[in-house]
């Protein structure tokens, strides 16, 4: 029987960084009417994610609502209700359920920088993650150098966001979130595995 075919990785998520503060908006206003259609027209209409064009706002409401759209209610609500320091951790777990290649980033060579006590993030570490995911995703084999640069660069700005890169040597250094009982609490009632893309390594989240 042949191995099944892993999916294709998602690799137009860089419509938008990982932007808490504009995601605590969508979310708000959804819980507020409990429809995404209708949080997507209000949001648009009022101008909410102040976005310099129509267009521009169009493609950053869509980029945040899909991610968003994967979180349960009590992470929603984490979201839009919580400090800076929850809402990027519940953007940051928006984005690795919605994407794979993201968690893969995350679960698979940040861990093991922090494993190898190698906390530098080199440019090299990027270009040779790419190379052996494209063994699986022959879609990253096609990408071209301008996009492969700017899906680093996003990524980049996302680690920055939740904390997990610090500035320093190469592209910085890596560290593990913080992450407050109530965000743990509201991930592991999801799916603990997720905790693997906050960096904890398997034996902590066995005991999660």
């Amino acid at each position: 029987m042949p191995a099944s075919v892993p999916p294709r990785y998602n690799l137009s998520f860089t419509a938008a960084s990982l932007r808490p503060e504009l995601a605590r908006i969508l979310s708000e206003v959804f819980l507020e009417t409990g429809d995404w259609e209708v949080t997507k027209a209000r949001v648009l209409a009022s101008n909410a994610l102040q976005a310099r064009s129509p267009s521009s706002a169009m493609r950053l409401e869509r980029e945040l609502r899909q991610r968003l759209q994967c979180l349960m209610p009590e992470q929603l609500s984490l979201l839009a209700h919580s400090d800076s320091q929850d809402r990027a951790a519940m953007a940051w777990l928006a984005m690795l359920k919605y994407n794979a290649f993201v968690f893969d980033f995350a679960s698979d060579l940040l861990r093991h920088k922090l494993a190898t006590h190698e906390p530098v993030l080199h440019r090299s570490d990027y270009e040779t993650f790419l190379a052996e995911k494209a063994i699986g995703h022959p879609e990253l084999a096609d990408l071209a150098d301008t996009t492969r640069t700017k899906l680093r660069n996003v990524l980049l700005r996302m680690l920055t966001e939740v904390g997990m890169l610090a500035k320093g040597s190469g592209l910085g250094i890596v560290q593990r979130p913080s992450l407050s009982p109530r965000a743990k609490s509201a991930i592991r009632a999801d799916r603990t595995d997720w905790l693997a893309g906050f960096l904890l390594t398997d034996t902590e989240i066995k005991r999660a």
